[in-house]
């Protein structure tokens, strides 16, 4: 065998030449010389026993040749995949030792053992597409379902059913395994309609598609305040018990079928006034899907008993201003009790955002706002007011002063760690100052019935919360005709797909062209309060000059 052959199969069985030695590794290196490939080498050895051989030695040879085969196959896997599939490169290797994964990944510090579970342990091997490179594992009860789940094509529900666990387990399994690399996902379907030189821009691609969806769910309109900017307080009947549950159940499917990460976000009115919350909140993180909830200052043993359940993504709560204001809009005592509330959230180490409505009267205090609660909370932003509702009696801030503010605000950005940016046209200011543009109010600008839906107490599906935007219901029965999403009898499903729902997601015809389309499209909820077609006309406060929207 040549000197570059001995090399190679040195570099290949790297473990197995350095614990056998110079003198033992020659010899077999010897006895297989018919045979240049690492093939030879591995049949070999597994014929060997008059050389004194650790006993662990052939096992650790084989995982050392699937990690070759891994490489060797890594180019050869295609992409995309259109439903879960278990990475091709993956090897299962059975062992009778533990801690061979250790050795090859730690080096020479560490003991193998004669493995004491039964049947022994499994090593698996994969070549990740993330980090580009072969990984080596002993292989848990958790990669042995996600690979038995997905190469049986076991849907999660039967998968949870049959296991005795919740489908919050089955997909915390299948995600974990995704995020490793041994299983393989496909891309995501909520993916942005744009010109093709958008989708090639590197600045932009990433703003394309979502991964993840999040409903945000009006659970109730009681509530324990009356905001003098409220945008509804009509008296809309409840969803019965029994249709929330179901409510999830279609989510989840939608989410699964848009291959997507589901978001619940709990709101109202105030979503912990509704008397079964605690229960239907349970339910949810049943199911794994990711929870928020925009709410108000709460007797905190209610928080602590959600938070047993599952800790949710963000509580988020509004304050409108310095005390005087924030009191005059929402009831007395309420900015005092909200920093309190704020302090308790910090003590259950819960991730707590706060935010403004924008208007003409307290645009001068978001920035002192800011200050106070710099260490008061993770995360403080505003919206604009929506005249709609009882926000009808305030006035909105002016056009001009409003591009002056995100200049001011854009700078305190730079120095106060709480302060958010949603604001779609906080991406002019960002790009008159050739700084990357960011992802806007859901992160992909306008998320009106593209990565957001809202839904009612009473089963009505919205676009956006902020304006009446109605795209379908959760209630209604399907067409006599159903078309092929209806098939699926998901009515999520049938919404995202509407026409209706296509229109909103798909900008004014006056923002088509703008070269920040894809992170901005302004806000329907302005132009809607502003008098305008929301489907032609673009946000009346866009300052981006005309020579750049159409460049």
């Amino acid at each position: 065998m040549s000197a570059t052959k001995e090399d190679t199969q040195k570099e290949i069985f790297f473990n197995c030449s350095r614990i056998l030695g110079t003198k033992t590794w020659g010899r077999i290196l010897t006895l297989c010389n018919s045979s240049a490939e690492p093939e030879g080498f591995l049949e070999t050895l597994q014929t060997l026993d008059d050389l004194s051989l650790p006993s662990f030695i052939t096992e650790l040879a084989k995982i050392e040749y699937g990690m070759y085969v891994a490489e060797q196959l890594a180019p050869r896997v295609s992409y995309p995949v259109h439903q879960h599939t278990i990475n091709p490169t993956v090897q299962l290797i059975p062992a009778t030792h533990s801690n061979l994964a250790e050795l090859i990944n730690n080096g020479a510090e560490t003991t193998v053992d004669k493995s004491d579970a039964p049947g022994g342990v499994h090593i698996i091997i994969w070549y990740d597409q993330n980090t580009h490179e072969v990984q080596v594992k002993e292989a848990t009860d958790a990669d042995l379902l996600a690979l038995k789940i997905v190469s049986e094509n076991i849907p999660a529900k039967d998968a949870a059913s049959a296991g005795g666990v919740k489908i919050a387990h089955i997909n915390g399994v299948i995600r974990h395994a995704v995020s490793i690399g041994l299983i393989l996902k496909p891309p995501s379907n909520i993916r942005r309609e744009v010109p093709a030189e958008q989708s090639e821009n590197p600045a932009l691609k990433k703003f394309i598609t979502a991964d993840t969806f999040t409903l945000q769910w009006h659970i109730t309109q009681a509530c324990d305040l009356h905001c003098k900017h409220c945008y509804d307080r009509s008296d809309l009947a409840i969803l019965p018990y029994e249709k929330m549950i179901a409510v999830l159940d279609e989510f989840h499917e939608f989410c699964d079928l848009m291959q997507v990460m589901g978001q619940v976000t709990f709101t109202g009115g105030n979503p912990l006034l509704y008397p079964r919350f605690i229960e239907i909140y349970q339910e949810t993180a049943d199911r794994g899907l990711a929870i928020a909830i925009l709410g108000n200052p709460t007797p905190i043993e209610e928080i602590e008993a959600l938070v047993a359940i599952a800790k949710p993504h963000f509580f988020q709560i509004s304050l409108e201003g310095l005390e005087s204001h924030n009191d005059h809009i929402r009831g007395l005592g309420h900015f005092q009790r909200s920093l309190g509330f704020l302090e308790q959230l910090k003590r259950l180490n819960l991730y707590t955002m706060v935010m403004l409505t924008l208007t003409r009267e307290n645009m001068n205090q978001v920035l002192p706002l800011a200050e106070i609660l710099r260490d008061k909370v993770d995360s403080f932003t505003f919206n604009r007011l929506s005249m709609v509702g009882e926000g009808a009696q305030l006035a909105m801030a002016d056009p001009d002063d409003f591009a002056l503010f995100l200049e001011e605000y854009s700078q305190a950005c730079q120095t106060n760690p709480i302060l958010a940016q949603k604001d779609n046209l906080l991406n002019i200011t960002r790009h008159n100052k050739n700084h990357d543009l960011f992802g806007g109010c859901t992160g992909y600008g306008c998320g009106a019935a593209f990565n957001f839906m809202t839904l009612l107490p009473n089963g009505e599906i919205h676009a956006c919360r902020k304006f009446p935007s109605r795209i379908g219901s959760i209630s209604e029965p399907f067409s006599q005709t159903p078309s092929i999403a209806e098939h699926h009898q998901n009515r999520f499903q049938t919404t995202y797909h509407s026409e209706i729902a296509r229109k909103y997601r798909q900008a004014s015809s006056e923002c088509q062209q703008c070269t920040l389309n894809l992170v901005c499209r302004g806000c329907l909820a302005a132009a809607h309060s502003c008098g305008l077609d929301i489907f032609t006309s673009k946000d009346p406060f866009c300052f981006l000059p005309e020579t750049t929207q159409n460049a």
